[in-house]
């Protein structure tokens, strides 16, 4: 209800005054008579050598030349009238900046009504095709796959978590499309569907890559923490039967390993370590790692492109508003003799005292107009 009253009011107050400030940028300089000009508070004087003619079209030149869109009347002989100004569209910034908050309401409520939000966390080696919604009270169905292929997380030294990634693939119709690592504030986007780090999840588990040397054989599992498992191939049997941890994380643990007739072995890993592990005169390639669960926020919202659009219009809006100005002049020119007597007259909408600055420094310049064209 409140986003509506302030709407209203910005489309009422700006079909009210539009239509006056319109008719400042289109109305014709010429139009303004010459008791007027004679009248203003900023104004100059100057004799120029040359009939009122010549004089006009030599200001009219040195304008052009200054980015001085310029017009001329000429009322008699021995008068003429010439008017020039600069940043009349100036006068519009503040209808663009109403514009572009009403984009940007319209783009929220388009991102509102038509776009989702939800969160997932997804098992390293898992996939999903479904999200659940804010709340977790119901599922999306995305319309591709996700999978979570790896999860890193770096900590500081006294333990808290200094940052983590997830790699992430897109599988559509059986193919992956698309692969990338994602962080905090570095997501991934596909068909519309952005899928953010939010979070992860340590589990009571171990993710164990095995490769015998001898045989060439490779077993990549995850074991439960303190059960046992069998690699029956190479007649192993392994598991974790203790860790460090640090909160979630686990620090180090510690692997028992044995192969039938051989005394078991126990060694201490740490967490992504690799090491080559000799039992039963065989030699294995072993690798251990605490199993996590990425956790995804997911969203798609189809008026953040209409939302970026309004930004982009409301900071045109507030530099037409701020920094440019309407500025207006007039050159009165009057016969006297053989020379013409200039009267340069100016105003601006704001900012006027930096105007009087420009107005004195264009006065000094067009005073040196000559038929060379100094």
């Amino acid at each position: 209800m409140l986003l509506g009253i302030l709407c209203s009011n910005l489309i009422v107050c700006s079909l009210d005054r539009f239509p006056a400030v319109w008719k400042q940028i289109t109305m014709d300089g010429l139009t303004v008579s010459s008791d007027r000009i004679q009248r203003m508070r900023l104004q100059g004087a100057w004799f120029m050598p040359f009939s009122a003619p010549r004089s006009a079209e030599l200001l009219r030149e040195k304008l052009l030349r200054l980015g001085w869109k310029n017009s001329i009347r000429q009322e008699n002989d021995e008068q003429i009238l010439l008017f020039a100004q600069r940043g009349a569209f100036s006068r519009i910034g503040v209808y663009v900046v109403h514009g572009s908050i009403l984009i940007i309401i319209l783009g929220a409520l388009i991102g509102s009504f038509t776009g989702f939000k939800g969160t997932v966390v997804i098992p390293v080696a898992d996939q999903t095709e479904k999200i659940f919604v804010a709340g977790g009270r119901s599922t999306i169905d995305l319309g591709f796959t996700v999978r979570c292929d790896f999860f890193d997380i770096e900590l500081y030294p006294d333990g808290t978590v200094k940052s983590y990634r997830s790699g992430l693939t897109i599988i559509e119709d059986g193919q992956e499309v698309l692969r990338k690592t994602i962080a905090v504030n570095s997501p991934l986007t596909y068909q519309g569907i952005t899928f953010y780090q939010a979070g992860y999840e340590g589990f009571n588990a171990f993710m164990v890559e095995l490769h015998s040397i001898e045989s060439g054989r490779t077993l990549e599992t995850t074991v439960p923490f303190q059960v046992e498992q069998q690699w029956r191939k190479e007649g192993l049997s392994f598991g974790i039967i203790n860790a460090e941890l640090q909160g979630q994380t686990v620090l180090r643990m510690k692997v028992w390993l044995a192969v039938r007739g051989v005394a078991p072995l126990a060694l201490w890993f740490d967490d992504g370590e690799s090491q080559t592990v000799m039992t039963g005169g065989k030699a294995y390639e072993m690798r251990l790692k605490q199993a996590y669960a990425t956790g995804l926020q997911v969203s798609r919202d189809p008026g953040v492109r209409v939302v970026y659009l309004g930004f982009l219009l409301m900071v045109v809006g507030l530099l037409l508003s701020f920094f440019l100005s309407h500025r207006r002049i007039w050159f009165l020119l009057q016969g006297e003799g053989e020379g013409t007597r200039v009267l340069f007259a100016g105003g601006s909408n704001k900012n006027r005292s930096e105007f009087e600055k420009q107005f004195m420094a264009l006065q000094k310049r067009l005073e040196d107009v000559s038929p060379g064209g100094a």
